[in-house]
């Protein structure tokens, strides 16, 4: 991975930050993104990377419109993106009847659509190259169902169709 463009998002705690650690030690070049800016220079100084190898790039994903500026802003700063982690994500427990439209669509917002745009946005940038790999951080939970998590499941399903889709589309393609 040395050398590697790679964007994390959810970079902030969690699974993001011990990617980015693991990046950082193989001498990747690391786009950090998550909602809170202080965490992520938290985890850009523990990258312990040059400055020119490490952007701390603060987004919410579930602001879909921001997604094709943010990749503005990495391909400006890198040229190109290698590797896209699909990473932010949230839950939530509660029963169907007491669960909100708000917290449905924040869940579906955050961890399909927000991914979802940022590849869209990213994807047309790798077509060009003819290179590229997309992840996507999901869970057991998009291939069954467990009680209380009605929002999440369904994400989790709709990341496992989107990117099953992505793959069968573009992997001839070097994506």
């Amino acid at each position: 991975f040395e050398n590697k463009v790679v964007w994390i998002t959810g970079a902030s705690s969690g699974i993001g930050e011990a990617l980015a650690y693991t990046f950082a030690k193989r001498r990747a070049k690391l786009i950090l993104s998550a909602r809170r800016a202080d965490e992520l220079e938290r985890v850009k100084k523990n990258c312990n990377l040059p400055e020119g190898d490490i952007l701390v790039l603060p987004l919410d994903v579930a602001e879909h419109d921001k997604a094709e500026e943010a990749t503005q802003k990495v391909l400006a700063t890198f040229k190109h993106i290698d590797i896209l982690i699909n990473n932010a994500g949230l839950s939530h427990w509660s029963k169907i009847k007491d669960m909100s439209f708000d917290v449905l669509k924040r869940i579906m917002d955050v961890n399909f659509m927000g991914g979802a745009m940022l590849t869209k946005a990213v994807l047309l940038y790798m077509l060009e190259r003819r290179e590229g790999t997309i992840v996507v951080v999901s869970s057991i939970l998009g291939k069954i169902v467990t009680g209380k998590q009605a929002a999440y499941n369904a994400s989790k399903h709709a990341i496992h169709g989107f990117y099953d889709t992505l793959r069968a589309e573009y992997s001839k393609e070097g994506i």
